[in-house]
């Protein structure tokens, strides 16, 4: 089990950006289902990126993948089988997307993942969905979680779903665009709509019909097939937000490189928190950078997170160096995420000293002196990277548990952060 040990640090300098997570899954299972050659360039090399590029394998789409690409020669929209059962390890999107792109074939489909996958991200909305278009589901344990069989196909129909997660909404609608007949999907409570507006702009890319009521009711007439594309993967707004905390709350100057302030991501909404924070952020949009400036005097504002829910991990250590108080709310989906992140990071960051209170829907901070000690990442990549700047800015050492799983998002956060002038150790 690998651990961080971060001290106190002054940042400098520039880094790049890693590639977007959401974007790199999706242009890889939309390339999978297209017809002909799709090139995706610049793609995330991470842990759920082979995830999702293995699942398209098994779904029977051609794959070749180097350093700086992924060539994929795509099945056209038709599902016959999967080869084999598909491993969603800590991915919730391989899990969701491929469950329902699954429920296109005739023939079962089966999808399982890591303690994560089976035990934290419920499955019951998305199976009751596609039960309500003729598609059989089973949770393997009866407990609304995976391993799940899936065996369709879709053909045409009406379902209700409810939406606080985006992903079972996203999947829902990739799955029907790809139907046999029209589809109509019903959405209660929808939440997290940034990502769903994330997953029509692809449609809108590749020229899917769809029709979208507020996000509250969709219709799709199926039987979508496009032509290959070539796609080059943005910088990631939510992995760019670390770096950025970083330098704010330690009074650092530093520039941020592969940022496209025009691209769909909901996350870049967490810039715009901080700049609302007090933050000395200056955008430049023609050169997609962003520089952050030290002289900052950060101040507890209150924030609807549901956009952005996945900041409210590296929001809440912001807040421990923000005058007043924070008051982050609707954040109520987080507790389903890879870990229960409200109560998570409540726990951590008092274990900092951090004066920091649990809510229903989300966290209340007051500022706070952080000390050193040692902490627990619950195997989330967001806990890893926002309890390492949270150590940043704090007096002494802070050694963290289990951080592999940053690889699932920014493969290389101990190197770039280091190479800024961070002081993070990795022990064996």
């Amino acid at each position: 089990m690998t651990q961080y040990l971060v001290k106190k640090a002054l940042l400098k300098g520039d880094i790049v950006i890693p590639a977007s997570k959401s974007h790199t899954l999706r242009s890889i299972l939309f390339g999978s289902l297209g017809k002909g050659k799709s090139v995706i360039h610049h793609y995330l090399p991470s842990t759920d990126t082979q995830a999702m590029i293995e699942a398209c394998r098994l779904f029977g789409a051609t794959l070749d993948v180097s350093s700086e690409r992924i060539d994929i020669l795509g099945i056209n929209g038709k599902i016959d089988q999967a080869e084999d059962v598909i491993n969603a390890g800590n991915s919730g999107i391989v899990l969701r997307f491929c469950s329902a792109i699954g429920a296109l074939s005739k023939h079962p489909v089966v999808i399982t993942g890591d303690h994560s996958i089976r035990h934290q991200r419920p499955m019951k909305p998305l199976l009751d969905g596609l039960s309500q278009l003729g598609v059989s589901t089973t949770s393997m344990r009866g407990d609304g979680y995976a391993p799940v069989i899936i065996q369709g196909p879709i053909t045409s129909g009406k379902a209700l779903i409810y939406g606080e997660d985006s992903q079972p909404v996203s999947a829902m609608l990739i799955a029907s665009a790809f139907a046999e007949g029209p589809i109509e999907i019903d959405v209660k409570n929808p939440g997290e709509k940034p990502w769903i507006a994330l997953t029509l702009d692809w449609f809108d890319r590749l020229g899917i019909s769809y029709e979208n009521h507020e996000f509250k009711q969709y219709r799709l007439p199926g039987n979508s097939r496009y032509d290959g594309f070539e796609y080059d993967v943005p910088g990631d707004f939510s992995s760019a937000a670390f770096p950025i905390a970083a330098a704010l709350i330690t009074q650092s100057n530093i520039t941020l490189k592969n940022i496209d302030m025009s691209d769909s991501q909901g996350d870049k909404e967490l810039i715009r928190v901080f700049q609302r924070m007090g933050g000395i952020i200056e955008i430049d949009e023609h050169s997609k950078t962003i520089h952050v400036k030290k002289g900052s005097v950060l101040t507890g504002v209150q924030i609807d997170i549901n956009d952005f829910v996945d900041g409210i991990t590296i929001l809440a250590v912001v807040a421990c160096f923000a005058e007043g108080e924070t008051r982050i709310h609707n954040a109520a989906i987080a507790k389903q995420k890879e870990c229960n992140r409200i109560q998570c990071i409540a726990t951590e960051l008092r274990k900092m000293g951090a004066a920091i209170i649990e809510t229903e829907d989300g966290l209340l901070i007051r500022k706070s002196s952080l000390k050193g000690t040692r902490v627990n990442s619950y195997h989330d990549h967001r806990m890893v990277m926002s309890l390492a700047v949270a150590a940043m800015g704090a007096e002494g050492e802070t050694c963290i548990s289990s951080v592999e799983c940053v690889s699932k998002t920014f493969p290389t956060f101990m190197r770039d952060l280091n190479a800024l002038g961070a002081d993070i150790e990795r022990l064996l």
